[in-house]
């Protein structure tokens, strides 16, 4: 039997291709030949972060999304998106106090674990979602049930109460720009309902940035379409502005889509007050500021604009080809088969890492991807994997299927999908009515 290549489409990743090598050294060796910038950079920092890289963020965020009050007070610089969670679960939540936390589903695979290893084991919840979002009356339904279900008998936080620290009761955490794995967009109206939501139950929403840069207009005549606001800037202005000093939504993003995901660096923008306390975190406190001297050399990229033109003349051209080499091979070979595409593909604003279909109600993701795998040497993601861990059953995914069209090679992209529908095909085949000879009997006895 003759091996065939192997085509990785699971592998959430930016291409090995698309990794600006040159950029990074250029930065690199602008920081370690100044002194100036050489010491700070392979010091301990400050908690808050890397103050040059704090400034260079929020002046890039205020020409993205036009939000004056994007000042550096309100950015603090993190081990990128992952770390960062873990650092605000750790100031902004107590498991004595805090209820449950609502993740949008389908979810991001990896995060449950995040929120059970700070205690939360049990107290996941899933919360569906439609091309325009998360379901707000599905959402306000399960936070009005569970406040009754306490009715005021909460027990008091255990963790010590600390500088500019804040429990809040409840948190809910959506990917709100080319979702993963969905790669739905929460629409302006969803999102405002929802910082609406959070107010009223003492929520905090955790809101995943990291693919608001990768998007790019569906057509090539267009001028790129206008980000849409974050929900961190809505809860800056909706109905006058927060209720708190902390806010009610944060926004967590981080360099690894549209730099390296091995610089490990990110950042928050939230209020001052909760950037303030977020800083004191005892790791922050203990170990200074993460990613220091990397914090040096992306400040270096975004100061003198390589960083800019990286993700506009390299990622967004090539993101954009793959994404529509992606599409028009699930239509080729997978929608006449009976997949049906998840979320608005034909859409002016489009993005993201990820295309998610679902196959026919006979078929099982697990199923499929084991045949992609054993058959046609294809790995994509089954739907089973971005369930929320303990209720599965609420917003049940075993029919999903996710493409990353980030990693694989370009040309890649096309013939696995190709094999794809080739092992859909076979799947959908029915079994034959008839069996000729001893097989005929062997079936019969062992069906029987």
């Amino acid at each position: 039997m003759v091996e065939i290549t192997s085509i990785d489409l699971l592998r959430g990743w930016p291409s090995a291709d698309l990794l600006p090598t040159s950029i990074l050294e250029e930065a690199s060796k602008r920081v370690l030949n100044d002194p100036a910038l050489s010491t700070p950079s392979l010091s301990y920092g400050d908690e808050p972060g890397y103050e040059p890289l704090r400034e260079s963020i929020a002046t890039w965020l205020l020409q993205q999304y036009n939000t004056p009050w994007t000042v550096p007070e309100r950015i603090c610089i993190s081990g990128g998106a992952s770390q960062n969670l873990a650092c605000i679960l750790q100031v902004f939540t107590d498991p004595t106090y805090t209820r449950n936390v609502y993740l949008v589903a389908p979810t991001y695979h990896l995060v449950c674990r995040i929120f059970e290893d700070n205690g939360f084991v049990g107290r996941l919840r899933a919360i569906p979602e439609d091309d325009d979002g998360v379901d707000i009356a599905y959402l306000e339904a399960s936070l009005a049930k569970h406040e009754m279900e306490s009715n005021g008998s909460d027990q008091k936080a255990t963790k010590r109460p600390q500088v500019a620290q804040k429990h809040y009761k409840n948190i809910i955490y959506t990917v709100p720009t080319f979702s993963n794995p969905s790669g739905r967009t929460t629409s302006l109206d969803r999102r405002q309902q929802l910082v609406r939501l959070a107010r009223k139950y003492d929520a905090l929403i955790i809101a995943d940035d990291i693919y608001d840069f990768i998007q790019w207009n569906s057509t090539d005549t267009n001028p790129p379409p206008p980000l849409i606001p974050r929900i961190v800037d809505i809860d800056h202005v909706l109905d006058g502005g927060p209720t708190t000093p902390f806010g009610n939504a944060i926004s967590n993003a981080s360099f690894s889509k549209i730099l390296a995901p091995g610089l490990r660096t990110g950042w928050t923008e939230a209020t001052p007050t909760f950037i303030r306390g977020l800083s004191q975190c005892g790791s922050s406190v203990s170990g200074g500021a993460p990613s220091q001297f990397v914090a040096s050399v992306i400040a270096q990229t975004l100061r003198n604009g390589t960083l800019q033109d990286h993700i506009e003349k390299v990622l967004i051209p090539s993101y954009k080809r793959r994404y529509q080499a992606t599409l028009c091979a699930i239509e080729r070979y997978l929608l006449p088969l009976g997949v049906v595409l998840e979320g608005k593909t034909k859409g002016p604003m489009q993005g993201g890492y990820f295309v998610y279909f679902l196959l026919p109600p006979c078929i099982l993701a697990k199923e499929f991807v084991l045949r992609a795998s054993q058959d046609e040497a294809v790995l994509i993601a089954d739907g089973n994997m971005f369930e929320v861990h303990g209720d599965e059953d609420a917003v049940p995914a075993r029919h999903g299927v996710r493409i990353c069209f980030a990693w694989e090679q370009e040309d890649f992209l096309a013939e696995g999908l190709r094999r794809l529908g080739k092992v859909l095909a076979s799947m959908l085949e029915p079994e034959p009515s008839v069996v000729n000879g001893r097989s005929a009997i062997n079936r019969i006895s062992i069906e029987s």
